[in-house]
């Protein structure tokens, strides 16, 4: 979990791709990272789509949602899926 939290961390504003231990995919903008959650903002094209986000709530795209550290697989900038 230490590697995630501070990869998400250097990676703090931008649009990346985080997977989960079950195969699912989350992309967003990293809005805050907490030593157990990561909270993004989908921005489009994750399963979270576009339009009101987990909560109800809206902030571009969609509402920021908490991912916990332990379940993440993966972060990789979305800029490197998305030309």
């Amino acid at each position: 979990m230490e590697r995630y939290y501070h990869l998400c961390r250097n990676h703090q504003g931008k649009v990346v791709r985080i997977t989960e231990r079950g195969g699912r995919v989350h992309v967003g903008r990293i809005t805050r990272v907490t030593r157990d959650k990561v909270f993004i903002a989908p921005t489009g094209g994750g399963p979270r789509g576009f339009g009101y986000g987990y909560w109800g709530g809206y902030w571009g795209y969609g509402a920021a949602y908490g991912i916990s550290l332990g379940l993440i697989t993966g972060v990789a900038l979305a800029g490197l899926f998305f030309w």
